[in-house]
């Protein structure tokens, strides 16, 4: 991930083999090679060409995203989920190099934006980092702009699921095209017995970032001392000590051309100075896990947080007593199930040394009927508040109401405005002009959705801070806004939640998601 990215997509969620039955599926396999002489087939290579998709790689050790945070453009990769190699097989970006890159394609270890690999050890506080080292060969190309970089990101505390707040290191092994990190040169440095160029500069939302960009370039780390470079970050006074190394990250940021560029190997380690003692005590169960929303193909589940002497850092998530997925926040989507049917989930949580707590009491769901439409307790009501569908601004009203009989956290709460963008500038400017419950507590973003459908290849997200919605209660009136940063036109006719209304009324192409899940609308 760029020191330019704002956010980022939730993660691929597949079922496992448990222990014994993976065990006995590879006695099968191996006694069916010895009696036809055969080799056990590999992994098929996965293809894939979509914007935000994720592969597990090395058996969920690492996971691949594609990450194409700032571009609609198509990129396409190969991905060996047993070896961990990909490729970018299709890419054409021209963006040019004195603004952010169209992407980050890269695989990462630990916990990113709240999905986390399996048994990383991450995270880990800095002051208690023993050793941390990586190695990573690369395929690069001879045309292009394009950076071959490690990311690093330290957060205040062991888990978010949001923007760390922390530090972003950056490890730049090789670049061409023109592309320089953020920030200045403020030094060089030899580390590891190379030499480096240092960088430093401020994050796209104010988070520090610090740059080590090698001389002379690469195209492979061969177990570099990455610790070395994290100290020497530290003494600089841009990582505070008490914070939390929580992923590791490689890949390329590519502002123009990118295809052929991609990754043969990438491991990474870090461990902690055990201090002379060791961690024994399990965290507590998780309590009163619910079903938060369900469509037609996910299960959305909350549950309250564990306790643990040192902290808990994840939470794993069974489906049917087999494990459906991680994450580091006290929610978690299970996606792409099966329409109209039943299925039993269950929590532990672990701490950093991998103690893992007892079951949370189970909880039934049952996902709706095929057509995407969710059936929670919320709506989203709209009002058009812009009479001109071909001018350079989109000015929807929304306000969203609870018609159940339990109050709803806002902070769990996102409603989806879908637009198309068409032609001119693929980056945006949003604003809050008033709301009744205060701009302050309003987020607004355009996010992009290529592929969605007609009059949906972007959708505005809304989102709100803390506090409640009542039974019964509405947030009131939201009147939003959103440009295209050149101010070119709109044409609106077609836009997928767009209606005529002037007056607020029930909105069924406005989605409401509680936790990540479909509550009320339908998608596109």
């Amino acid at each position: 991930m760029s020191g330019l990215v704002t956010n980022a997509a939730a993660g691929h969620r597949s079922r496992w083999f448990p222990p014994l039955a993976a065990t006995a599926a590879a006695l099968l396999l191996a006694a069916a090679s010895m009696l036809t002489g055969a080799a056990p087939a590999a992994a098929a290579p996965v293809t894939d060409c979509t914007a935000w998709g994720t592969t597990e790689l090395q058996g969920g050790e690492y996971i691949y995203q594609q990450n194409e945070w700032n571009s609609t453009a198509r990129q396409c990769v190969s991905v060996d989920p047993e070896t961990g190699a990909w490729s970018v097989t299709e890419s054409s970006f021209a963006l040019p190099t004195n603004g952010a890159p169209a992407t980050y394609p890269s695989s990462y270890k630990g916990c990113h934006w709240g999905a986390c690999t399996t048994d990383s050890g991450l995270p880990l506080r800095v002051d208690e980092l023993a050793g941390t080292r990586t190695s990573w060969s690369t395929t690069q190309v001879a045309s292009g702009a394009y950076n071959v970089s490690m990311d690093l990101w330290f957060n205040s505390t062991p888990v978010t699921d949001d923007q760390p707040d922390g530090t972003e290191v950056m490890i730049w092994m090789n670049h061409r095209g023109g592309a320089q990190p953020i920030g200045s040169r403020t030094g060089t440095v030899q580390l590891d017995g190379k030499a480096w160029d240092v960088w430093t500069g401020p994050g796209a939302s104010g988070w520090k970032v610090i740059s080590y960009v090698l001389q002379q370039g690469a195209t492979e780390f061969a177990d570099l001392d990455v610790k070395s470079l994290i100290d020497d970050a530290v003494t600089r006074g841009q990582i505070d000590p008490a914070h939390y190394l929580i992923d590791a990250e490689a890949g390329f940021e590519i502002w123009q051309g990118g295809q052929g560029l991609g990754t043969k190997s990438f491991s990474f380690t870090a461990s902690a100075d055990s201090g002379g003692g060791g961690d024994t005590v399990a965290p507590s169960a998780p309590a009163n896990l619910r079903v938060t929303g369900t469509t037609s193909t996910s299960v959305a589940l909350s549950w309250t947080p564990s306790t643990d002497d040192t902290g808990v850092t994840a939470y794993d998530v069974y489906r049917d007593g087999v494990k459906a997925g991680t994450t580091a926040t006290t929610s978690f989507t299970d996606t792409g199930l099966t329409a109209s049917t039943a299925y039993s989930y269950t929590v532990r949580a672990r701490d950093a040394v991998g103690n893992t707590s007892a079951a949370s009491a189970a909880v039934a769901a049952t996902t709706g009927q095929g057509g995407g439409t969710g059936s929670g307790t919320l709506k989203a009501q709209y009002r058009n508040n812009d009479s001109s569908p071909g001018d350079n601004q989109i000015r929807p009203g929304l306000q969203v109401v609870n018609t159940g009989a339990q109050p709803v956290d806002l902070s769990d709460i996102t409603v989806r405005y879908w637009f198309s963008g068409e032609s001119g500038a693929t980056t945006y400017s949003t604003n809050c002009d008033w709301a009744a419950i205060g701009c302050g507590s309003v987020t607004h973003r355009v996010v992009s959705s290529a592929g969605a459908g007609q009059g949906a290849d972007h959708y505005l997200e809304v989102g709100f801070g803390s506090g409640s919605l009542a039974a019964g209660a509405s947030t009131g009136e939201i009147q939003l806004r959103l440009n295209k940063t050149d101010w070119s036109n709109f044409d609106e006719v077609d836009d997928y939640s767009r209606a005529t209304d002037t007056a607020y009324a029930d909105a069924a192409k406005v989605a409401v998601y509680v936790d990540g899940a479909l509550a009320w609308g339908t998608a596109p």
